[in-house]
């Protein structure tokens, strides 16, 4: 099956699998993607995360350890929102001193920059813009 937006299903696959409580998550594998999984997990929202060939020759799935808090009951996901905001259909690109916060800091904007995929922060250190790809809380 053939998917238009890539980073928009890795984000609804994660959310889908917060929602229902699951502690793994699998998708295709891509280097943008494995990129995005560092960041989520440097910035504390995910547990860890792997990239493993699949039984399809060529081919490499990306999964994501989720994180959670509290006992059994009182489980809750440290990830709380999961936000696409440029689109195929819609792009959007922020100047470096336009760089949005999310939730005033605590959230995170992830970035693909000249520089690589980063954080919202990292870029305003390294004083570059870019496309914004997703916002995380």
């Amino acid at each position: 099956m053939s998917v238009s937006d890539p980073i928009a299903d890795m984000l609804t696959r994660i959310r889908n699998a917060v929602m229902i409580g699951q502690p793994n998550v699998a998708m295709p594998s891509s280097k943008v993607k494995a990129e995005i999984a560092k960041i989520l997990k440097e910035e504390g929202f995910v547990e860890g995360f792997e990239v493993v060939d699949s039984e399809k020759p060529g081919q490499k799935v990306l999964r994501i350890k989720i994180k959670y808090t509290g006992e059994r009951r009182e489980r809750k996901s440290v990830l709380t929102g999961l936000v696409r905001v440029s689109r195929p259909g819609r792009r959007v690109y922020t100047k470096k001193q336009d760089i949005p916060w999310v939730l005033s800091g605590m959230g995170v904007a992830i970035l693909s920059t000249p520089k690589g995929v980063m954080t919202g922060q990292r870029a305003r250190q390294l004083g570059v813009g870019g496309e914004i790809l997703c916002k995380v809380w």
